[in-house]
């Protein structure tokens, strides 16, 4: 590889919004598939990627996708796959959403072991490439608010080096944000960092929702804040951080294309925004391409990218030993 995007490959990233499950490479889950005698051809194209068409079809792929990761050790060696694919795309440090009802069927007897062996996946792969790796576990806003507190109390049990943070994913439609306080403000009790899903789907109204009843640091997406600029300018003025996605909002039809979308609006308004993958194989991106992408529609260098980075890791749910080191990396 050789030019513009040469330079973005070698250039060390941050990346603060990644789901383990929507990360998993297409090759990783047939060999798993094929493992188990589990016959998934259904949900991949022709050429070996995940198959779908609109926003229901996604999800019924990504759940099938997830129906052969059944142990500990599958989910150990998931995380070792992505990891594996963050690195070579010049990760150097990265949060994954985990989210504990997905894992060993939701049992909370069971969580302490599938996160043991994340933790050992996670540390496989900081010995191969140095990528450095935290969690935080999600509640699952469709699944309501005693099972997102039942979420936040294993993070908060768990908390520590590597369980750093807690949030909240699932369908933005449902259900109001103040039903989940209790979840984050417990969260928060163990040290935990807050950030939630927000104005991806729904507008600005669910960004406010998270500010006022959530005391998150952090957003995920945010994008849609840009509908009112008195928003923008308290997202601007209270120094949130919108993790923010524009491969995944482009691929699900937020926006049309790259050129419309509004991270460069944003930045120019003074909010602190990241730039990450969210599901990367299922919307055929990675932190090359986001970058490569965001270069070409807004003209963004090397020097811009280094202040994205930096702003992530100033945001990063890490202790300050880390984040300086990482720091002096990204220039």
């Amino acid at each position: 590889m050789t030019g513009p995007k040469s330079d973005l490959a070698r250039l060390p990233k941050v990346e603060l919004h990644l789901h383990l499950e929507g990360a998993a490479p297409p090759a990783f889950i047939r060999g798993l598939a094929a493992e188990k005698g589990v016959d998934l051809s259904a949900i991949f194209d022709a050429d070996g990627g995940y198959r779908w068409a609109d926003f229901a079809e996604f999800l019924r792929t990504y759940e099938a996708a997830c129906t052969v990761l059944q142990s500990p050790r599958d989910f150990c060696r998931l995380v070792e796959a992505v990891l594996a694919a963050s690195a070579a795309d010049g990760v150097i440090y990265t949060e994954i959403f985990l989210a504990p009802d997905l894992c060993g069927g939701g049992s909370p007897a069971a969580w302490p072991e599938y996160l043991a062996a994340m933790i050992e996946g996670a540390d496989s792969a900081r010995r191969a490439s140095g990528i450095e790796t935290r969690f935080i576990p999600t509640a699952i806003r469709h699944f309501g608010p005693e099972r997102a507190l039942r979420a936040a109390r294993l993070a908060a049990e768990t908390a520590g080096a590597v369980v750093t943070g807690f949030g909240m994913g699932g369908d933005e439609r449902d259900g109001h944000l103040a039903e989940f306080a209790s979840a984050f403000e417990l969260a928060a009790e163990a040290g935990l960092g807050l950030t939630v899903h927000a104005g991806e789907v729904c507008g600005p109204q669910s960004i406010r929702d998270a500010l006022d009843h959530l005391s998150v640091s952090r957003i995920g997406h945010g994008v849609r804040a840009i509908e009112e600029p008195a928003l923008v300018s308290r997202l601007a003025e209270e120094g949130i951080v919108l993790e923010v996605n524009p491969g995944s909002n482009v691929a699900l039809g937020v926006y049309p294309d790259w050129r419309s979308h509004p991270i460069d609006r944003l930045r120019r308004a003074g909010v602190n925004v990241t730039v990450s993958t969210d599901d990367p194989p299922y919307f055929h991106t990675g932190m090359i391409h986001e970058y490569a992408e965001l270069a070409s529609a807004f003209g963004w260098t090397s020097v811009d990218f280094a202040a994205i980075n930096r702003t992530a890791l100033r945001a990063a749910f890490c202790d300050e030993k880390t984040r300086e080191r990482l720091l002096a990396r990204v220039g």
